[in-house]
């Protein structure tokens, strides 16, 4: 098993920030129901605009081998590539309008990244690894799971122990081999004006 790859934060963090990264390389190894349950539930304590919860995740374990190709199928060819060795994988959906009224609910996807980002820290404090992806079928999904009209379909996330990069093609390889980075925080955080940086950054 390889070493985690910490982040180099300029400013002190929470440690579990530092170590969450984002690798192709997965261990050969199961995920057990508890770790997930209490994934998921980390995830379902997320915060989001008025209590709304629009989140919905499809999950399949590579062990339930029809449900694992079905999801797996939703992923574009590139992704396929190396997930395809993931103990876990999920889709993610978020519901475009508001329950109580109809109305569209414009944080909808914000809320599921939510809920994603603390799925994650959960899965890094146990020892895991996930890996958010945008590379998906979406009409697909949708076909192949019989997703309402009223959620998007948004990501798909890999779940597991972090292994060897040994057996991925080169590129990945190569990815999972580079230095994590960040833009500093005077390109991402403003004050005055767009573009000028905040007095404390």
């Amino acid at each position: 098993m390889r070493d985690v790859k910490h982040a180099v934060p300029d400013h002190p963090i929470h440690p579990l920030i530092a170590e969450r990264w984002s690798p192709y390389g997965f261990a050969d190894r199961s995920v057990s129901e508890q770790d997930l349950r209490s994934l998921f539930e980390a995830a379902r304590w997320a915060a989001s605009s008025m209590n709304e919860q629009p989140w919905r995740f499809i999950v399949a374990r590579r062990e339930e081998t029809e449900a694992f190709e079905r999801l797996l199928s939703c992923l574009s060819e590139g992704n396929r590539d190396w997930a395809t060795h993931v103990p876990v994988l999920a889709l993610t959906a978020a519901k475009k309008t508001f329950a109580h009224s109809g109305k569209p609910n414009a944080t909808a996807w914000h809320d599921m990244g939510l809920a994603a980002a603390t799925l994650t820290l959960e899965a890094t404090s146990r020892g895991l690894v996930v890996h958010q992806m945008r590379g998906i079928l979406p009409d697909q999904a949708r076909e192949a799971y019989g997703i309402p009209d009223d959620y998007d379909v948004v990501t798909a996330i890999a779940i597991g122990h972090p292994g060897p990069a040994d057996g991925l093609p080169e590129k990945f390889r190569d990815r999972d081999a580079r230095a994590r980075t960040r833009k500093p925080l005077r390109d991402l955080v403003f004050g005055d004006g767009w573009g000028m940086p905040a007095p404390f950054v």
